[in-house]
């Protein structure tokens, strides 16, 4: 018999801008990722953000680490 003990994952997300928006206006309308932090808060979940950049055209790229499907993560998030 087997039992998973914790689950996570690391991940590397962009968030990037809208096409159809003027530039300026899409760099400012990167809230998309605020609003998958603030999920992640509502659902808590735990997470940790390894890195974090703002490339060249406005855009945001994380690595994360964070909780999968409520199981414990152990102490990878440390």
């Amino acid at each position: 018999m087997k039992r998973i003990q914790f689950a996570c994952l690391e991940q590397c997300i962009h968030f990037m801008l809208k096409e159809d928006v003027a530039h300026e206006n899409a760099v400012r309308a990167v809230e998309e990722y605020a609003l998958y932090k603030a999920q992640m808060e509502r659902n808590h979940t735990k997470y940790q953000i390894v890195e974090e950049k703002r490339l060249e055209d406005g855009s945001i790229l994380i690595r994360i680490k964070k909780q999968y499907n409520q199981h414990d993560c152990g102490d990878y998030m440390d």
